[in-house]
């Protein structure tokens, strides 16, 4: 950590720009968007929550990577970008192909509702897109590293942990509206407007893996 903060930022400043962080690098259209907009519109607000949940985390850990400065997995993920893109292509282009093949359904629950437990097999899924992101990487740790910059670094772990946490909270602010828009339209969809949603979302996801692949591949073998 460094010392002597160029500009000393007080503890609500720093959490309005770690939010600020945790949105900003949530909101752009992605991998992660396209499946928590599926599932938010197959299962509902909890569906596309849980979807969310798996990003926060991966948001979470590359902001603590950034906060803390954690050289040796930096250095990991930067040395093994390539694979890690590859690894990353892989996974979408596999979502892909399951989203174009698959038969959806409008599950009702017989409560009425579904609750977040019912959904956590997406967390793992979409928290290693967004840690095998290279763009949730590399703009984590510029924005991050800007904001050190600009403050002269952070100066106490305390301080790293209140950013890390308020970057998920920003995060996790994103992904609570997406479901709830996304949840309160569901009413009018059928299973085959759900199902041209699920072909959409997998040739999206096909496009986004393919790209991955390719430049995984090209850095892998260069």
């Amino acid at each position: 950590m460094q010392t002597g903060a160029h500009i000393v930022l007080s503890g609500i400043q720093l959490m309005l720009a770690g939010l600020g962080i945790g949105l900003l690098m949530a909101a752009p259209i992605g991998p992660v968007n396209v499946l928590v907009i599926q599932r938010a519109a197959k299962r509902g607000f909890w569906g596309g929550i849980a979807a969310g949940i798996g990003a926060v985390l991966g948001d979470g850990t590359l902001a603590a990577i950034a906060a803390f400065s954690v050289t040796a997995i930096s250095e990991v993920m930067t040395g093994y970008s390539g694979l890690i893109q590859f690894v990353g292509g892989v996974l979408l282009l596999v979502f892909g192909i399951g989203l174009l093949f698959a038969t959806p359904k409008l599950v009702i629950p017989k409560t009425g509702r579904f609750e977040l437990w019912e959904h956590t097999g997406i967390i793992p899924q979409t928290f290693f897109l967004t840690v095998t992101n290279p763009g949730a990487i590399l703009g984590m740790a510029a924005m991050i590293g800007g904001l050190g910059s600009l403050i002269g670094g952070l100066d106490t772990y305390l301080e790293a942990l209140v950013l890390v946490a308020s970057v998920m909270g920003g995060s996790l602010l994103w992904w609570l509206g997406l479901s709830e828009l996304i949840a309160t339209i569901r009413h009018k969809l059928t299973e085959s407007r759900l199902k041209l949603i699920d072909r959409i979302a997998g040739v999206v996801l096909l496009a986004f893996g393919a790209i991955l692949l390719a430049k995984g591949l090209f850095r892998y073998l260069a």
